[in-house]
């Protein structure tokens, strides 16, 4: 088994306005802890009843977001369930197995754009396929249109994490697990207690 992430990107410089989604979001639409044993709820009327733990970090375009329950599957639920709270675009990356790389972007409680990056026969083996086209998906990561083609391209995971990264200014490479074992990513990571 190789590496496994998942994590979750909000569009903004409204960091005020983010928090306060987060914060609806694990009240009762979702963002349960994976300890809980309960999902997402596509209808955000789910109960939260434990404390919501997350860790949240920005940059000037993004505000990243780490929390137990995202996995690969989990984290577009809570994408999609946030992006009906906020205005901004969604962004989730899951990476399972270091064969696949899943990024989608949310808006307004719809998949906007997903794109899926593995080697053509991990795709066949698993029945991998995006649900949108990829026009959206350079428009709301605000990359150049030459350096989006050399990125779309890609089939390693490992590579087009790497690539789109460098890409948004951010790295991608985190995961709530990984807040022991790494003092950078806990170093640029605030703790934010949801009751």
């Amino acid at each position: 088994m190789g590496r496994s992430f998942a994590n979750l990107h909000i569009k903004s410089s409204h960091f005020d306005k983010t928090i306060e989604a987060l914060k609806a979001l694990s009240e009762g639409s979702g963002g349960k802890s994976s300890n809980s044993n309960q999902a997402v709820s596509d209808d955000a009327q789910s109960e939260q009843t434990q404390e919501t733990v997350m860790y949240i970090s920005s940059n000037e375009s993004w505000i990243s977001v780490l929390h137990d329950y995202f996995v690969w599957g989990t984290v577009k639920k809570a994408g999609k369930a946030l992006s009906r709270l906020i205005e901004e675009p969604v962004m989730t990356v899951g990476f399972i197995n270091d064969e696949i790389f899943e990024l989608s972007i949310f808006e307004k409680g719809d998949l906007q754009a997903e794109r899926i990056f593995c080697h053509p026969l991990v795709r066949d083996e698993y029945g991998l396929q995006e649900q949108r086209l990829q026009d959206y998906l350079r428009v709301a990561l605000d990359i150049r249109e030459e350096a989006f083609d050399d990125f779309i391209r890609l089939t390693s995971p490992a590579q087009a994490v790497d690539k789109l990264s460098e890409l948004v200014g951010m790295s991608l490479w985190s995961d709530f697990e990984w807040l022991p074992y790494e003092e950078e990513l806990k170093d640029r990571s605030k703790k934010y207690e949801f009751a």
